[in-house]
């Protein structure tokens, strides 16, 4: 399975945003960012999308959902905080050969061991339950 591992699009600074961080939404780079990742992916054949259920993930989504005639999932396992058990748990039950995950910066450092910026895109391979790079894909401005 190839999933699609995708850092949410740039959404503004935290400290700024007042109430609940769970609303806080894309800012118009991140709007644009969302907008070009549906070029960014073009050539693989996606059959599902997965989101942490954060606004600035799902909007990040969103137009690549609606590209593709897909539902945005939001799913738990990949909001701030999760594991990296969770997410390659929720992976396991999956019957698509290639999937998108959007999600955190926390969640992506426990995935790969390392970082990746806002908007960005990393190819992963999921084999036997080991997630295994591909490639980086840089994120769209």
């Amino acid at each position: 399975m190839i999933v699609l591992l995708v850092r949410h699009a740039r959404a503004g600074e935290r400290a700024e945003w007042e109430g609940d961080d769970r609303l806080r939404p894309l800012d118009e780079k991140g709007l644009e960012q969302a907008r070009r990742l549906v070029e960014l992916l073009d050539e693989y054949p996606i059959g599902r999308i997965l989101s942490s259920p954060f606004l600035r993930c799902t909007q990040t989504v969103e137009p690549l959902a609606d590209a593709r005639t897909l539902a945005v999932e939001e799913v738990d396992e990949l909001a701030e905080g999760r594991a990296r058990r969770d997410v390659v748990s929720l992976l396991s039950s999956a019957e698509e050969t290639c999937i998108v995950l959007c999600t955190h910066g926390d969640v992506v450092e426990e995935l790969l061991d390392d970082g990746l910026k806002k908007g960005a895109t990393e190819v992963l391979e999921l084999q036997g339950g080991r997630l295994t790079r591909v490639r980086h894909l840089e994120r769209p401005t």
